[in-house]
């Protein structure tokens, strides 16, 4: 029996991966679920949590050690898993050889990605992770936006005055709510889904021309305003006076006939676009509903006040942040398997190897001689 323990002992331990428990006030998510935990220490990584890390998603302490973790330090692990970007007091408990994975708003100019690197710690940004095939199961950006395109819909169905779905009873029919989607990214997608099957009549808009038969894919009709924006990445490029005059004229024009406006649309490293003017909230039915989804970078709406939802013209104007962590359990599950499989990828016989030849690890790793551009 003592040459057993002696033996295990003296067995290379595999590499520690630390989740700690979110400190923002609204941030429900963590960032491995339980049910991911055996998957990482069958490869002999070993995974100690904060004590509550798993709280705001209802997941208590125990089922993460019945997964096979341990609860204790996870800011001595040489990997520190996360969600929200880290604050100055997070960043003064990470040491010099770390590797800090989580989302890290590389292109947002309150980053502490400068403190991260003269602390000397290795970091990589899941926003910056390549939008290519391979890497789709890593890509943190789509599986929250996913979380976000959802619950935009219920929270203006909640907010509306008039049903989404046609109803036929003995006092008449109703007519099906008209939704218009603005950005026809991840989140714009799967709120048209959404909306289609809460049995709305459902538009999709965006100034990338090819996503098209995309939103036709998902029972939507496609809002063609002439004007072909496709950037770099799958992401939209910013519009041109020209442009952006055009659009706003035949979108303020649109935007009228709608019951509910929701808004996506995003340009990387830019303010948000302005896309719904004070003029067509003024010009919607009394009772219409916006749910915009661009607050946290200024807002799609002119009258957008990020955080808040207001009622201007008769028209409420909800601007929801972080909306993906108010479905913390499944948010945090989708984000656990991203977060898996980029452990997984840099990882060698447990041990933390990553081959900075891979397009994945180079590109979004944003402190190791890396530079991102704003």
């Amino acid at each position: 029996m003592e040459a057993t323990q002696s033996a295990d002992a003296d067995a290379p331990r595999g590499t520690r991966v630390g989740v700690v428990r979110e400190t923002n006030a609204d941030e429900r998510r963590v960032a491995l679920v339980p049910k991911i935990i055996p998957s990482l220490t069958r490869q002999g990584v070993q995974v100690i949590v904060e004590a509550g890390a798993g709280a705001g998603a209802l997941i208590p302490d125990a089922a993460y050690t019945e997964a096979g973790a341990t609860i204790g330090d996870p800011w001595s692990a040489e990997v520190v898993v996360k969600v929200a970007p880290p604050n100055d007091a997070e960043v003064a408990r990470l040491s010099s050889g770390q590797t800090l994975i989580g989302f890290l708003a590389p292109r947002n100019a309150d980053n502490k990605i400068d403190a991260l690197r003269a602390a000397g710690v290795q970091a990589f940004a899941v926003e910056a992770i390549p939008r290519i095939s391979r890497a789709q199961v890593m890509d943190a950006l789509s599986s929250q936006a996913n979380v976000a395109g959802y619950k935009a819909v219920l929270l203006a169905a909640s907010e509306a005055t008039r049903f989404f779905p046609m109803l036929t009873t003995a006092a008449g029919t109703v007519k099906p709510a008209t939704v218009l989607v603005l950005g026809v990214g991840v989140a714009g997608l799967q709120a048209l889904a959404t909306a289609k099957r809460l049995g709305a009549r459902t538009t999709g808009y965006d100034v990338r021309p090819e996503v098209a038969d995309q939103v036709r894919s998902v029972g939507a009709q496609w809002l063609d305003l002439g004007i072909d924006a496709a950037g770099e990445g799958g992401y939209a490029r910013e519009l041109t006076d020209e442009e952006k005059a055009r659009q706003q004229q035949a979108l303020e024009d649109a935007i009228k006939g709608f019951d509910v406006v929701i808004t996506t649309a995003l340009v990387p490293g830019r303010p948000a676009p302005r896309l719904v003017t004070a003029a067509a909230v003024q010009g919607m039915k009394p009772g219409s509903v916006i749910v915009d989804l661009a607050g946290e970078t200024g807002g799609n709406c002119e009258l957008t006040e990020p955080g808040k939802t207001v009622v201007k013209h008769d028209v409420t104007i909800a601007s929801p942040l972080n909306l993906p962590a108010t479905m913390p359990e499944h948010a945090s599950e989708l984000y656990s398997k991203n977060i898996a499989a980029l452990l997984e990828l840099m990882l060698t016989d447990g041990r933390l190897e990553p081959d900075f030849e891979d397009q994945v690890l180079a590109d979004s790793c944003v402190t190791r001689e890396k530079k991102v551009d704003g």
